[in-house]
């Protein structure tokens, strides 16, 4: 090491640690795959949970947040079972549990019943379990030998810090002293199983204690029906058709863009029915999960899209009735290939000329550029979703035809209950666009064009692709 030099003292070993790092021993391959295998398990339940709470979480901040951390968790289980293939031949038994108590521990917080035992039992508890893995799998091996999986947790520990931060700032806004208190036992069951498990990465002495189920005593179920919180006071109404609106000539672009921020917004329900395709379609290959989750946070930032475009134009989105019907309707009358059925025929009719290209035209047209740049992103994830679609679902059916057909026949069998929601006192289907318009006409400085104010055209009888709707639904 004294006489030791580079040339010209030119940076050694390509810059990924000093000769002295590289000289001290590190964890084997046995011992590295098995500490891969249980970061794999965690970001995988993670994932699982994350998603499958997307859909009856009130709090709109957290189903994007949740959208998003789902979608980086499944980034990472890819990484880790490529990392894992690189080094051992199959099987490589990344489907088994490594710890009963570690599959508790997620088990618990997955049947969790509140947003907070939620929030605390993934924040204060799971990504700081994983978050401490990684760190110390970068410490314990040889970062020159295992540089493949370190350059791997350090993009993992990258995500789980900006998670976990989330986190933090969440918990100090919803949780409180006494609701801590409150689930002060809860969260002490999560330690022991933890502790049993020998931590999650399991390299610490395991600690024997008899843990009963607490929450997952019953197993859990998905809820496939939507949840909002208070700012979605009307979440039935149907009484705004954007669609005829959009592709109507007669109107003008710079008001089609509070259109397509309603769009935008409204695209909320689509993590909703996403989700459920996600958690109650078993057995696929992990492509299947990674790539369906990328679209289900694609469709997340889409409503915050819409989000940024109305606070951006100084207008209250709270006054724009973002729905939930078509999660609802889908999740609750069909099978989940039906809804990725349905999902396919709205993606690929997106595709042509009046689809999202039309869009990001009207975006241009209307002079905002923010409307323009949405437009522009989302017009490219589209294409994106489309070809997921014919990854996953196309294959399915001997031909295109074929499969967008089925997904029509399976929309046309979704019955909206229009006057039955109306009857029953859930919405009156109220004509929520005039007083938005007139707010956007005050922030724009004009006088509201009158018959652009008189629109009324609702979903009663047009669906979102613009088809008649038959009497029976």
């Amino acid at each position: 090491m004294k006489t030791y030099s580079s040339y010209r003292n030119l940076p050694v070993l390509a810059g990924v640690c000093s000769m002295q790092d590289a000289m001290q021993p590190g964890l084997s391959i046995e011992e590295c795959v098995r500490r891969l295998k249980r970061y794999h398990y965690g970001f995988k339940r993670l994932h699982q949970i994350l998603t499958a709470r997307i859909t009856a979480e009130p709090i709109y901040e957290l189903k994007t947040a949740f959208s998003l951390h789902s979608h980086l968790c499944a980034e990472h289980v890819s990484a880790l079972r490529k990392r894992v293939g690189e080094v051992r031949e199959p099987p490589l038994g990344l489907e088994e549990t490594p710890h009963p108590d570690l599959e508790l521990f997620f088990d618990e917080i997955l049947s969790s019943p509140s947003t907070e035992d939620l929030v605390l039992g993934l924040y204060d508890k799971a990504l700081p379990a994983v978050q401490e893995g990684l760190e110390r799998h970068l410490k314990e091996t040889n970062p020159l030998a295992d540089h493949p999986s370190v350059r791997l947790c350090r993009f993992a520990l990258m995500d789980l810090n900006d998670m976990l931060d989330f986190g933090r700032k969440t918990i100090a806004c919803l949780i409180d002293s006494k609701r801590r208190e409150q689930a002060k036992d809860w969260l002490s069951l999560l330690d022991d199983c933890l502790a049993s498990a020998g931590s999650l990465d399991g390299t610490r002495p395991p600690q024997t204690k008899t843990i009963r189920r607490h929450y997952s005593a019953k197993p859990y179920q998905y809820d496939p029906k939507p949840r909002r919180d208070e700012r979605f006071p009307d979440p039935y109404n149907m009484g705004v058709n954007a669609e005829v609106f959009l592709y109507d000539p007669k109107y003008p672009p710079q008001t089609k863009t509070l259109m397509m921020y309603y769009k935008r917004l409204r695209e909320i329900d689509v993590p909703e029915m996403m989700a459920s395709i996600i958690t109650e379609t078993p057995n696929k290959p992990w492509g299947y999960y990674r790539d369906m989750t990328r679209q289900l946070w694609d469709e997340a930032r889409h409503a915050m899209m819409g989000e940024v475009g109305f606070v951006n134009l100084g207008l209250d989105w709270h006054q724009v009735m973002i729905n939930f019907t078509w999660s609802l309707a889908l999740n609750t009358q069909l099978k989940p290939i039906e809804r990725h059925a349905v999902l396919y025929f709205i993606e690929q009719g997106l595709m042509p000329k009046n689809g999202k290209r039309f869009e990001w035209e009207v975006g241009r047209a209307s002079g905002n550029p923010l409307a323009a740049l949405f437009q522009d992103y989302d017009w490219a994830d589209e294409v994106l979703h489309a070809k997921i679609g014919r990854d996953w679902y196309l294959k399915d059916f001997n031909n295109p035809q074929e499969a967008v057909r089925y997904g029509d026949e399976c929309w046309s069998r979704v019955l909206m209950n229009w006057n039955k929601w109306r009857e029953e006192g859930l919405t009156q289907h109220r004509n929520w666009w005039p007083e938005v318009y007139r707010a956007a006409c005050e922030r724009w400085g004009v006088q509201p064009d009158p018959e652009v104010l008189a629109y009324s055209t609702t979903y009663e009888s047009v669906r979102a692709d613009l088809k008649m709707i038959s009497a029976s639904g």
